[in-house]
């Protein structure tokens, strides 16, 4: 809407949820944001409101889309769960088996699972790296496939905030023969009509709605640090401002350059949700999808700082986010607030996106407030 308020659609029994997102304008935590839900592969919740700019002159329209951060990293998930399924990489294989190079200093016996699950001991980079060197494909996977791991890999999980993408991303390129962001282009989101890109064509920049920073001091990577901590965090520092660059939006950063919205995050994520089937297309196998929910690693993250329970990539139940149905449900969300939740047993996706930024990476209680609305319409708490 040109005034900002809320529009979209919600089936009758969501009216709570509409009720909700709107209230997280009239609060101000919202400056503009998206949110929705699928159920059986059915969008039932589709809502987007506020503006697209800080400066609220922008109204946040039904095709606006945002840099959602790690949320990107859920789309790199999927593409290689359906690369997997098909064949064509083993989880359980060393990454060399695809990447030889990458067997140096100690890594020949490093899995493919363990890049999935932030335990490849790779969360950053020793040599020093900019903001732009993220923009350079070739520079910063030879960097990862020279260096030592930071951590013994497969002892322990280490948020890799940015490496991931590049270090699950270089193995599918050498398997496919195409970059990562191709691969989900043509195979995800192209036959799903999904508005999701890893890597954004310069036609699409007016539709991006600007960042907002979190507060001075809620940062990411802000506050007293281990030296796996400095390294993970601090090289580069996040430049919220880079997302609004050609440089940073053109660029493959599969762990936290993706830019969409909330309908079409859940959107593609019915794929899981409903057993590889999405719009009538059948994309992997149910058991290619429940892949996913295979626990990789728990304990304290060593980057993070708290309790962690990976998947095959995504986050798992249980820690420090409670989901519905906890043995079917994973998650993961962006800095800023970003998430999707997805519920197997259930069949439902959840996704919110926003433009104003909390200091976190695993959702806030923005999305947990819209989440807890729609478990309750779909009746699963």
């Amino acid at each position: 809407m040109a005034d900002g308020s809320v529009a979209g659609f919600t089936q009758d029994k969501f009216a709570p949820v509409r009720e909700a997102f709107a209230a997280n304008f009239a609060s101000g935590a919202d400056v503009g944001a998206s949110f929705c839900a699928t159920q059986d592969g059915e969008t039932v919740v589709d809502l987007w409101g506020g503006f697209a700019d800080a400066a609220k002159t922008r109204p946040w329209e039904k095709d606006t889309i945002v840099n959602v951060y790690s949320t990107t990293k859920t789309m790199t998930f999927l593409t290689a769960l359906l690369i997997a399924d098909r064949g064509e990489l083993d989880f359980d294989a060393p990454v060399a088996r695809y990447w030889p190079e990458f067997a140096a200093n100690g890594k020949a016996d490093i899995k493919v699972s363990h890049l999935m699950a932030h335990s490849a001991g790779l969360s950053g980079w020793r040599e020093r790296v900019t903001t732009e060197d993220l923009y350079d494909w070739d520079k910063v996977c030879a960097l990862l496939a020279a260096q030592a791991p930071l951590w013994e890999p497969g002892t322990a999980s280490g948020y890799h905030a940015i490496t991931q993408g590049y270090l699950v991303g270089e193995v599918v390129r050498r398997i496919t023969g195409k970059s990562l962001g191709t691969v989900f282009r043509e195979e995800i989101a192209e036959p799903l009509g999904a508005d999701f890109w890893i890597g954004l064509p310069a036609s699409e920049d007016a539709r991006v709605a600007e960042l907002i920073p979190p507060p001075p001091g809620q940062g990411a990577g802000e506050g007293q640090q281990t030296e796996i901590q400095k390294i993970s965090f601090n090289n580069p520092t996040v430049d919220v401002s880079a997302t609004r660059t050609r440089g940073w939006r053109g660029a493959e950063i599969p762990a936290a350059g993706g830019t969409g919205n909330a309908r079409s995050v859940a959107e593609i994520h019915t794929i899981l949700a409903n057993g590889g089937v999405a719009k009538g297309k059948r994309f992997m196998s149910e058991a290619g999808c429940r892949k996913a929910l295979e626990l990789q690693i728990e304990g304290p993250d060593l980057v993070l700082g708290m309790p962690a329970r990976f998947g095959m990539g995504f986050g798992l139940a249980g820690g420090t986010v409670p989901l519905p149905n906890p043995q079917d449900s994973m998650y993961w969300g962006g800095y800023g607030g970003s998430i999707i939740m997805i519920d197997m047993k259930a069949r439902t996706t959840l996704s919110y996106a926003m433009n104003k930024m909390a200091g976190t990476t695993t959702g806030d209680m923005r999305a947990f407030g819209l989440a807890m609305a729609a478990w309750a319409a779909f009746g699963v708490v």
